[in-house]
C-alpha cells in the first residue's frame, strides 16, 4: 500500500451488495416470470375495465354523475367542489390523461379493500396474527412508496399496474384498522368488531 491508501481500506474492500440485487432479480424474472404475470393479470384487467369505462362516459356527464356523487356523501359543498375540480381539469386538457389516473386510483381502493379489511379483521382476532402483522406494517409505513417500485417495476415492467402497485402497498396499511390496545382489543372482540 503507497502512501495513505491504507487510510482509505474502503477502495479495494467492498461488499457487492448491488451485484447480489441485480443477480437476484434476474433470477426471479426468468425463473419466476410466470407467476408474475398470473398476479399482474387480475390487477391489469380491473384498471382496463374502469379505465375504458371512464373514457367511454362522456365528461360532462360523469361530471354531473359525479358531483352528485359527492352531493350525497358530503353535502351540497361537496357536490359543487367536484364538480368545480372536474370541470377545472377538462378546461386543463388533461381530461383524458386525468381517467387513466382516476382508474388507477380506484383500482388501488379496491385492491386495498381487498387486501387490508381482510387482514385487519385477522389481525382483531388473533393475537398471535397481529403481534406478527403490526411490526411489518409499520416497518412499511416508514418506506417511501418509490423504494417499492424499483423491485415491482423490475418484476412487472414498466406500466400503470406496477404503478399501481405503489399505491396498493401504503393503502393496504391504511386499509387495515388501527392497531389497538390489548385492553381495547378484548372490548372489541366482546362487541363484535371483530367479527367473530
Amino acid at each position: 500500500m503507497a502512501g495513505g491508501e491504507w487510510l482509505d481500506p474502503f477502495q479495494y474492500l467492498t461488499i457487492p451488495i448491488q451485484e447480489w440485487v441485480e443477480q437476484g432479480l434476474d433470477w426471479l424474472v426468468a425463473n419466476f416470470r410466470d407467476i408474475f404475470q398470473a398476479i399482474k393479470k387480475p390487477v391489469h384487467v380491473v384498471l382496463k375495465g374502469i379505465e375504458s369505462g371512464l373514457k367511454a362516459v362522456p365528461p360532462l356527464i360523469l361530471i354531473l354523475l359525479l358531483g352528485l356523487l359527492g352531493w350525497q356523501v358530503g353535502g351540497r359543498r361537496v357536490g359543487w367542489i367536484v364538480v368545480g375540480c372536474f370541470v377545472a381539469i377538462g378546461l386543463m386538457g388533461v381530461w383524458v390523461e386525468s381517467m387513466t389516473t382516476f382508474a388507477i386510483i380506484l383500482t388501488c381502493v379496491i385492491f386495498c379493500s381487498l387486501l387490508g379489511i381482510p387482514l385487519g379483521m385477522l389481525a382483531a382476532r388473533n393475537d398471535r396474527f397481529d403481534a406478527v402483522l403490526g411490526p411489518i406494517l409499520d416497518l412499511m409505513q416508514t418506506i417511501p412508496s418509490f423504494v417499492y417500485l424499483v423491485p415491482v417495476v423490475m418484476l412487472f415492467g414498466i406500466g400503470n399496474v406496477p404503478g399501481t402497485s405503489g399505491l396498493v402497498r401504503p393503502g393496504t396499511d391504511r386499509a387495515c384498522p388501527p392497531r389497538p390496545v390489548p385492553a381495547r382489543r378484548a372490548a372489541l372482540r366482546e362487541n363484535g368488531w371483530a367479527c367473530s
